[in-house]
C-alpha cells in the first residue's frame, strides 16, 4: 500500500490563491483598468450615441444594439478623468450589471489575463470613497499596475435614485 506524498496533497489556502480570474484590460482616460470578463457580453466599435436630456455627464446616450436601446457611459468622465473623445479606436464594451446591460465607452481594449487571486492587491486605503466605491483591486502586469473595476458601480443603483 503506498500514501501520496505531501508534495501531492492539495492545500487548500494554496488552491484559492492559484485560481485565476479572467479579466480583459482596456484603457480609459490615459489610464489602464480591467473588468472580469464573465460581465463582457461583446466589444463593439464605436457607435455614435444619441443623448439623453437630463443624463448624468457620464452618460454618454444610449445606441440600438440589435433592437434593444444600451445606455453608453463614458468609464473616463465616470471615474472623474475627463470625457472621452471617441476615436475610431474607441470601443464600447457592452457588459451584463445585474439585470442591465450597459455599453462602457472606453479608449481601446488591450488584452485578456488570466490572474491569481494572490496576484490582486487591494485598493490602497486612503481615506477616499471614490477609490473603493469603483476599485475591486490593484493588478500588476510587466511592471504596469491597473485597477480592476467594479461594474455594479458604474451606474448608481435605482433604488436610490428614487428614494
Amino acid at each position: 500500500m503506498t500514501f501520496p506524498s505531501l508534495d501531492t496533497i492539495s492545500n487548500p489556502d494554496q488552491d484559492a490563491a492559484r485560481e485565476a480570474h479572467e479579466l480583459i484590460s482596456f484603457r480609459a482616460g490615459g489610464q489602464e483598468f480591467c473588468v472580469d470578463v464573465i460581465a463582457v457580453r461583446e466589444i463593439r466599435g464605436w457607435t455614435a450615441t444619441t443623448p439623453l436630456p437630463q443624463s448624468p455627464d457620464y452618460v454618454s446616450g444610449v445606441i440600438n444594439l440589435r433592437g434593444a436601446v444600451l445606455p453608453v457611459v463614458d468609464l473616463s468622465a465616470r471615474l472623474g478623468l475627463g470625457p472621452t473623445d471617441p476615436t475610431r479606436r474607441s470601443v464600447i464594451i457592452v457588459v451584463q450589471i445585474g439585470t442591465r446591460l450597459v455599453g462602457v465607452l472606453v479608449d481601446g481594449v488591450s488584452d485578456i489575463l488570466s490572474i491569481a487571486r494572490d496576484e490582486i492587491q487591494p485598493a490602497p486605503d486612503i481615506s477616499c470613497e471614490i477609490v473603493s466605491d469603483f476599485v475591486n483591486g490593484i493588478v500588476s502586469i510587466d511592471g504596469r499596475l491597473m485597477s480592476w473595476i467594479l461594474l455594479e458601480r458604474i451606474l448608481p443603483d435605482t433604488s436610490e435614485a428614487a428614494a
